[in-house]
């Protein structure tokens, strides 16, 4: 009796087990009835998606090389070709470029005006760069929260069919439901933490190497500035 009670028992479980390797991802989510707690991750997903392509896009332009552009503001300046640094620094779409160019209408100024100038430039080039990271950080804070709210829901419910359902015959399939969307909800809230937390990390590391680079350069157009007067 004992043999044959294993023996059955060892095939239910290769039953479920097959049964849920068989399911789909959508299958399990029709089954834990969660799409109210699933659609904000999804549209949460997809938000943090889009910041991250347009910030990575938009920060790879932003650290693209500038050593020819500087040389060739250094001639202009140093030829006083001012007409052509300044359009040069208007054809050109990034950070540094926008700084100099500050820098360069400014030329015949106090040396403290022009330094001032350029710093006030690159601080707002630096709020460009960080914009949306903040949303990326709340992403990562809010998603596992609702992860976890849809598993307290879950468990609810659990609750919830425990007592109306009693010792009866579908006693496992009244709760699976309230199990299933405690589990799912949790899974998904922390994929999409987690995904927007890298997300977040990652754009912040290029933010700083790209204000380091702006710099370089904003050192380096003032030093172009003092030469001529060594």
């Amino acid at each position: 009796m004992i043999q044959e009670a294993a023996s059955a028992g060892a095939a239910m479980d290769s039953v479920a087990n097959s049964t849920i390797a068989e399911m789909s991802v959508m299958e399990i989510i029709n089954e834990s009835n969660s799409w109210y707690i699933l659609i904000p991750l999804l549209l949460m997903s997809g938000y943090a998606i889009y910041i991250f392509v347009e910030r990575f896009m938009t920060l790879k332009r932003a650290s693209n090389d500038e050593k020819q552009f500087m040389s060739r503001i250094k001639d202009y300046v140093q030829d006083g070709k001012l007409d052509s640094a300044k359009n040069l620094c208007e054809t050109t779409d990034s950070p540094v470029a926008r700084m100099v160019d500050k820098g360069v209408s400014r030329i015949g100024k106090p040396m403290q005006d022009i330094k001032a100038s350029v710093e006030n430039v690159g601080k707002l080039e630096v709020s460009r760069l960080e914009n949306n990271l903040s949303a990326l950080a709340t992403i990562s804070g809010i998603a596992p929260m609702i992860g976890f709210l849809g598993t307290v829901l879950g468990m609810i419910k659990v609750f919830y069919d425990l007592k109306n359902t009693g010792i009866k015959a579908n006693f496992l399939e009244a709760l699976s439901e309230g199990i299933m969307m405690a589990m799912v909800t949790t899974v998904a809230g922390l994929i999409v933490g987690i995904l927007a937390y890298f997300f977040y990390n990652f754009l912040v590391a290029r933010v700083s190497k790209v204000v380091q680079n702006m710099e370089a350069h904003s050192i380096e157009f003032i030093d172009i500035l003092e030469e001529p007067g060594k």
